[in-house]
C-alpha cells in the first residue's frame, strides 16, 4: 500500500478535516482516505456524464395511448 505526505496542508484545511473525521467518528488519516477515493473513485462517472448530457437536450417522444390489461383467467 503506498504512502503520501502532504505538506502545506493549510490551518484551515487541516481543521475542517478533523473536524469531518470527528462527526465520522474516523481518524484524520482515515478521513483524508475516504476524501481522496471518493474523489478519484468510480461513482463520479455517472453523475459527471449526466451533468454533462444535461446541455445536449432531449427528444420528446409521442406515446400511444394504452389501453386497459385484460383480464386474466387463472382458472
Amino acid at each position: 500500500m503506498a504512502t503520501i505526505t502532504v505538506r502545506n496542508l493549510s490551518p484551515t484545511t487541516q481543521r475542517k478535516i478533523k473536524q469531518r473525521a470527528a462527526a465520522n467518528n474516523r481518524s484524520m488519516e482515515a478521513e483524508a482516505r475516504a476524501i481522496l477515493t471518493a474523489a478519484v473513485g468510480d461513482d463520479g462517472f455517472g453523475p459527471a456524464w449526466l451533468a454533462m448530457a444535461a446541455g445536449v437536450g432531449g427528444v420528446e417522444l409521442d406515446l400511444p395511448e394504452r389501453s386497459m390489461p385484460r383480464d386474466a383467467d387463472v382458472s
